[in-house]
């Protein structure tokens, strides 16, 4: 026979169950209450929920509630949260830069390189020296520059097989491999193409480039530099200018592009990715803008822009850059009073912290050169070295080689530029070598 249906329609086993179960559910809400005026709460036990919740719910749930359970029972007063538990985050090391920058996959290596070099040799790899026409090698060795800026009175008399041969030469003179650089800019800015030995004609200007296809012709220009330079040895060029000027009155209005912010951005963005890709490495100079402003050669100049002349125009060509992935950029020595009243942006910590945080760039912070009238109009002739590097530079442009590293020398020996601020650019610049196959 078939069996009988386990519940059925009417007054049978189903419906006293239901009715046991509503008068458990009374019972128990009159102990909920009960019990959440003794406790100060009238909040209901946690298992009439569950019963209110389920209604006629199934037998499993009755019996759930007659076997003792090995969970501990629920309160009826709610428990304080816990914190959230997190991993503790590792101590930062002293010395290492604090970010996860272009060459951060470097640092570790760099740091170690630079725990077994002496004092001496730190302070050096903080110089880019303006390579002298005599003696360069002897300065190499007392020194151990990072790097030798190269200019026009270096190339002049030479071939594009001498270079090579001398840039070598000094490469084994060094303890750690160098860079060197010129301003090969193009138009009224060029170190070698100025020479016929080295190229059939001189780089044109930016405008110049510019006019004849735009960003079509920008790669080209470029292209033709990087692998100039690249073959007499070079590894850095101090290019491009992405200072923006369009009134030909301008002092930096020859060595810009001409155009307007975005123009000019873009023509930016174009030289880095180009140099990138011709591993030649690149500079954006001269930050946070030149703008309308003097000759700092000459003498002090003070920028009165509002700040947001610099963040809706003069920032976008080295944000562009440096989202490029541009290794340098060359701080000028203008005195931006928005930013900085009392000092040349070089030697501003404020101006590098703007770049730092609010433009994002983790690459290496160089200075203009040191010896311009602006700077020691300002310091009243004393070494800016000091000054340069505790604002936060991590490269000393330097045309008075001698007396700039030894005034950085006996700061650091005295304690008052400290070990790991040394250690903080000499792993920075270690680490761009190692990225850029130098190392």
């Amino acid at each position: 026979m078939p069996r009988e249906p386990r519940y059925q329609k009417g007054n049978g086993p189903g419906t006293g169950r239901v009715i046991a179960r509503a008068c458990l559910i009374t019972l128990l809400a009159v102990v909920c209450l009960v019990g959440g005026w003794a406790l100060g709460s009238v909040k209901p036990l946690p298992v009439v929920v569950d019963l209110l919740n389920g209604g006629a719910s199934s037998d499993a749930a009755q019996s759930s509630q007659a076997q003792p359970s090995s969970e501990p029972e629920a309160s009826s007063q709610a428990a304080p949260s816990s914190p959230v538990s997190s991993e503790p985050e590792e101590p930062k090391t002293p010395g290492i830069p604090d970010d996860d920058g272009i060459f951060s996959a470097y640092y570790e290596r760099a740091y170690q390189k630079a725990k077994s070099m002496t004092t001496a040799d730190l302070v050096g790899q903080v110089f880019f020296f303006r390579c002298p026409t005599e003696g360069a090698v002897k300065l190499i060795d007392d020194c151990q520059p990072g790097g030798y800026c190269l200019m026009a009175d270096f190339f002049e008399g030479k071939t594009k097989e001498t270079v090579p041969e001398t840039l070598s030469s000094f490469q084994n003179s060094s303890r750690t491999p160098m860079f060197f650089c010129c301003d090969e800019e193009g138009g009224t800015v060029v170190r070698v193409s100025r020479f016929s030995q080295y190229a059939s004609q001189k780089f044109e200007s930016p405008q110049q480039v510019y006019a004849r296809a735009q960003l079509d012709s920008v790669v080209i220009d470029t292209r033709d530099k990087a692998q100039l330079l690249k073959s007499l040895g070079l590894n850095l060029n101090l290019a491009p200018v992405a200072d923006i000027s369009t009134n030909p009155s301008d002092f930096i209005y020859d060595r810009s592009l001409g155009q307007d912010a975005q123009t000019t951005a873009d023509y930016i963005r174009v030289c880095v990715e180009t140099y990138q890709e011709n591993g030649l490495a690149c500079t954006l100079k001269h930050f946070p803008g030149y703008g309308n402003n003097g000759d700092t050669h000459t003498g002090l100049v003070y920028d009165k822009r509002p700040m947001e002349t610099f963040e809706t125009s003069d920032f976008l060509p080295f944000r562009a850059g440096i989202e490029a992935g541009a290794q340098f950029v060359l701080v000028s020595h203008n005195v931006v009073e928005c930013m900085d009243p009392d000092a040349p942006a070089s030697l501003s910590p404020k101006v590098n912290e703007i770049l730092r945080d609010e433009l994002g760039f983790t690459g290496l912070v160089m200075t203009d050169d040191l010896i311009m009238d602006a700077i020691t109009d300002f310091t009243g002739g004393k070494s800016p070295a000091v000054t340069a590097f505790q604002a936060g530079n991590d490269i000393l442009l330097s045309s008075d080689p001698r007396t700039d590293y030894q005034a950085l020398l006996s700061a650091v020996e005295s304690g008052e530029v400290s070990q790991d601020r040394l250690m903080e650019s000499v792993v920075r610049i270690l680490a761009a070598k190692y990225a850029m196959g130098l190392l």
